[in-house]
């Protein structure tokens, strides 16, 4: 059963900005409405590895295996200084007039999901969060924990486009300012930046 706590704690943790909500933000602004809805499709999607791996059990060896955590950590902490450059270099980006290149629907899913499926947090997360909301009275562990695998990413799909959306209505109304495009550019590469860092020098 779905409980208040778990809509309000899963609510929080959805809310809290993180890679993906980055991510989701910098592309409404970047390309408008429909890119953020693939953006924050590609996030939520980006989650299913993760939960999948909580619900076979994997994510016990990964916590186990510090060789594992330690292989998806650095391959997380390359792709968003990847990203974080990318993002420093694409001068063209924020262009007002349409005719700058756009990411496909694809790449922008593929991107998102990469963000997603290579933090091993993320897994580490599920294994200690989810199972702290199964009713043994009930039974059907594995029935309950689908159930409230697919209410959270629900909600994260629901959250992050609401995320790219606010973030679209701001680019219509400042982002023709070049200083703010140049402000904006810097600080998502910023912070894409920070995130590989502090992952990098995290621990399991």
């Amino acid at each position: 059963m779905i409980s208040l706590e778990f809509l309000i704690t899963s609510l929080i943790v959805v809310l809290i900005p993180g890679t993906g909500v980055i991510y989701t933000v910098s592309t409404g602004l970047v390309q408008g409405r429909r890119a953020s809805i693939y953006a924050a499709l590609g996030c939520t999607a980006g989650i299913v590895p993760h939960l999948m791996a909580t619900i076979l059990g994997l994510a016990a060896v990964m916590h186990t295996s510090a060789l594992a955590f330690q292989l998806l950590k650095y391959a997380g902490v390359a792709y968003l200084f990847y990203v974080a450059y990318a993002t420093w270099r694409d001068k063209s980006a924020f262009a007002v007039d349409g005719s700058a290149a756009r990411a496909s629907a694809r790449e922008l899913v593929l991107r998102a999901f990469l963000l997603n499926i290579l933090n091993p947090k993320l897994t580490i997360f599920f294994l200690a969060f989810l199972p702290q909301f199964i009713d043994a009275s009930q039974g059907q562990p594995l029935a309950q924990l689908l159930s409230l695998s697919a209410v959270f990413m629900a909600m994260t799909f629901g959250v992050f486009v609401v995320y790219g959306l606010v973030a679209h209505a701001f680019r219509k109304r400042v982002i023709e300012s070049a200083k703010v495009q140049r402000w904006l550019r810097y600080s998502f590469a910023a912070a894409f930046a920070g995130l590989g860092a502090r992952l990098a020098v995290s621990d399991k």
